[in-house]
């Protein structure tokens, strides 16, 4: 008898926002050309001492993990209603299984990644810009570092941001270096802004040759 086909794992991290629900899209789409395949939907409560504390708080209201676990099995069945009815039987025979934890979302995604083997993760990025990933660090980045598995990062259609214009160099400073032989950087104008400069020369101890300027702000 032939040893039965392992079948191709996703999991996918769910949280009800608009990334989320594209990811969960994605993780549908790519799970039904799979057979066979299994789709693990994963939801993280943001919740530390879980067993003292059973509750967390989302959108201001107060939710218990029982609640929570609900939420998110109706969730997944209801999203799989639709997948259903909008693509006919390509969900046929999938597998698909949801999952609730709490703690830390993308160490919760990639753990359970590793606990099942998975083929492939997908998560969703607000594509927040560097500043705000410097302050609230990004769920998906750190799940491509953690995970096991390759790493699908879904975001939502979007306008690039515009590129900051570089300037030109002033052609009065360009005149200004040209007429002091380098010695003047800005023009009187920019000189107020760059503020003066002095350079100063370290001395190799082996060769002259490999002198290098040490430009510091008066």
């Amino acid at each position: 008898m032939p040893e039965a086909k392992k079948p191709y794992v996703i999991v996918v991290g769910v949280d009800y926002s608009e990334t989320g629900e594209l990811a969960f899209t994605e993780a549908l789409t790519l799970a039904s050309r799979q057979r066979p395949a299994e789709l693990h939907v994963l939801n993280v409560m943001p919740l530390s001492l879980p067993m003292l504390a059973p509750e967390f708080t989302a959108n201001g209201a107060t939710v218990s993990i029982n609640e929570a676990a609900s939420r998110i099995t109706e969730h997944v069945q209801k999203r799989l209603n639709e997948f259903r009815t909008a693509r006919g039987d390509d969900i046929a025979g999938l597998r698909v299984v949801p999952h609730l934890r709490t703690d830390s979302p993308a160490f919760e995604v990639a753990q359970l990644a590793a606990d099942l083997e998975a083929d492939l993760v997908v998560v969703g990025t607000h594509g927040r810009r560097a500043l705000a990933r410097m302050l609230v660090g990004s769920v998906a980045e750190l799940t491509v570092r953690l995970a096991p598995c390759p790493v699908l990062v879904v975001r939502p259609k979007a306008h690039p941001a515009p590129v900051p214009a570089i300037q030109p160099p002033c052609p009065r400073c360009l005149e200004a270096r040209a007429s002091s032989s380098g010695k003047e950087l800005w023009c009187e104008q920019h000189r107020e802004r760059h503020g003066q400069r002095h350079t100063y020369h370290q001395g190799d101890r082996s060769s002259a040759e490999t002198n290098m300027p040490l430009v510091g702000r008066q």
